[in-house]
């Protein structure tokens, strides 16, 4: 069973404000989310009043390396 090697905590659901535009986005377009990373629209999970956008590449933290 593959869902006992997945990471519960790799779930997060976060609620935020988007630019207007983000409204007309379609599945298979990245988007690049301020000192966030990378989202994609979940086709899957997505309505036009809750949209849902998957991180499919994440930042990397400079900030962490500075303090060490």
């Amino acid at each position: 069973d593959f869902l006992s090697v997945i990471n519960p905590e790799s779930l997060v659901i976060k609620q935020g404000f988007a630019e207007p535009s983000l409204k007309d986005a379609v599945a298979g377009k990245a988007f690049q989310f301020e000192r966030e990373g990378y989202f994609c629209l979940d086709s899957r999970h997505s309505t036009a009043e809750k949209p849902v956008f998957n991180r499919t590449v994440g930042l990397r933290d400079t900030w962490a390396k500075v303090g060490e």
